[in-house]
């Protein structure tokens, strides 16, 4: 491969950190970024393993190994990324790094350079995203250590959100609390910002209307958007709120908190221990948050979990309809939503009275569009690709 500059994106979950290199062909910011290498390492400080596959989508056959029964921290796994990236492209030169970022506050409404300040604001918001904003500027720790001198890029969940009109940002609070940063802020931002781009491409009049999106994974939420802009979201003030997730409870009354309080003796670290970890598709089962295993498993607790993540989401999906006066599109997407044929078969089920109605054959064959062709609203499965709009994003801003 010929000397290039390349863009480098990272994305640290709680236990796993995403990358993916870009080549940074020219300073045109809507110009495709070809894609040379994605992959992860999974199961950091358990049990850590890697994947990767080249821009084709093809694996790699030679990723590094370390000993058994050894897992490396964040700095160590993007040591084994790095050894990797020179190893299969020895020409590259990393001219930028962009990073997820799950929260970005009310005060960024784009992707930002990083500097001291922009550190020490997202380190004042870890409580609001414990499952992941210590694990974002761990990842941004390390990559400024092993590029000093490479700008370095935060992308956040937030920022796609933070246009609502003041009655779906707000909550029935003190309005000093909503000035002070109480609010809902919704996430999933960098994946519904693309889904909506490749909508564009998919159907583009459909695309300029009513557009209800389902980001269905470990984390889930549900996006209303008009023309392309989030209108509302289903996660508010944390990554707790609407839909039941992997281990997350979703929708919550508050008074269940004062409970644990009150009752139990509950302190804020169990509580969120509970809330973050021990709740969701986890809890109500007793089984797995894995939805393979759910789906596997003839456990009645499992069917009772799935029967609630159902019933949650189609009451999502009226719900946004309902701010957004109609429907034009609903789209399906996340590792659930783009994998699980049954998950959409039960949620699309029970919508017909909407209007939406779904071919079958295509959902079971996992087709882009499984709206039948003359379906008033179309209904559609795209792959999300949150690395390809870091990516965008810090092209954008080393222009």
């Amino acid at each position: 491969m010929p000397s290039a500059d390349h863009i480098l994106t990272l994305n640290a979950g709680s236990s796993s950190l995403k990358f993916a290199l870009f080549e940074h062909t020219n300073l045109n910011s809507s110009a495709k970024l070809p894609c040379a290498t994605i992959g992860q390492i999974d199961g950091i400080g358990v049990s850590a393993s890697m994947t990767a596959k080249d821009g084709a989508g093809v694996p790699f056959q030679s990723l590094p190994v370390w000993d058994k029964g050894v897992s490396p921290d964040y700095p160590g796994a993007l040591k084994i990324i790095l050894a990797f990236i020179e190893k299969q492209f020895p020409s590259v030169r990393i001219c930028a790094v962009g990073h997820r970022v799950v929260h970005g506050g009310s005060g960024y409404d784009r992707s930002v350079v990083i500097g001291p300040e922009v550190i020490k604001t997202l380190t004042a918001l870890t409580s609001l995203a414990p499952l992941h904003q210590p694990h974002n500027l761990a990842g941004i720790a390390a990559a400024t250590a092993a590029f000093p001198n490479v700008p370095q890029i935060a992308c956040f969940d937030t920022a796609f959100h933070r246009d609502h009109p003041f009655v779906q940002d707000t909550f029935a609070i003190p309005r000093a609390l909503y000035d002070e940063g109480v609010r809902r802020y919704g996430f999933h931002g960098l994946s519904y910002e693309y889904i909506i781009s490749k909508l564009r491409e998919v159907a583009p009049v459909l695309a300029k209307g009513k557009v209800i999106v389902c980001h269905l994974g470990n984390g889930a939420s549900v996006c209303a958007m008009d023309n392309g802009h989030s209108i509302t979201s289903t996660q508010g003030f944390s990554p707790l709120d609407g839909l039941p997730m992997g281990t997350r409870p979703g929708q919550l009354d508050p008074a269940v908190v004062l409970y644990l309080m009150q009752e139990k003796g509950m302190n804020a670290d169990a509580i969120s221990n509970l809330l973050y970890r021990q709740s969701g598709l986890k809890g109500l089962s007793g089984i797995s948050s894995d939805m393979r295993d759910l789906l596997a498993s003839d456990h009645p607790h499992a069917r009772e979990a799935l029967d609630y993540l159902v019933s949650r989401i189609r009451r999502e999906i009226g719900g946004l309809a309902a701010v957004l006066e109609g429907v034009d599109a609903l789209v399906f997407s996340g590792g659930i939503g783009e994998n699980a044929v049954a998950i959409r078969s039960a949620v699309l089920k029970g919508l017909g009275w909407m209007g939406i109605e779904f071919d079958s054959a295509r959902n079971a064959a996992g087709q882009q569009t499984i709206s039948p062709d003359n379906a008033r609203i179309g209904v559609f499965v795209i792959r999300t690709n949150e690395e390809l709009m870091i990516a965008s994003h810090t092209a954008d801003l080393i222009r």
